[in-house]
């Protein structure tokens, strides 16, 4: 796995891979990237699509699973005003 430079710490750019997306309403497999980090002996990331919901796990299979519980709160609509990431392509 590659360092990311644009973040602080060191942290880690990494892809929850064989997991289902929900993409206009239906459930898809596919991979969601997210950044993490180890702080001590916890392990702390977020959804790199929604850098503004953290979470942490004692291991690194631990916080996988929380940033999946927080993907589908995010996709079924549980989580108000959510801010995401996006791109915009100029010129």
């Amino acid at each position: 796995m590659s360092q990311c430079e644009s973040y602080p710490y060191s942290e880690s750019y990494a892809i929850i891979s064989n997991d289902w997306i929900l993409k206009a309403g239906i459930w898809e497999m596919g991979k969601i990237k997210f950044i993490y980090y180890q702080e001590n002996d916890i392990w702390v990331g977020w959804l790199e699509e929604y850098p503004d919901y953290r979470s942490q796990g004692k291991t690194l299979d631990e916080l996988k699973e929380n940033l999946k519980d927080i993907y589908e709160d995010l996709g079924a609509g549980k989580i108000p005003n959510v801010r995401r990431h996006g791109e915009l392509v100029v010129g």
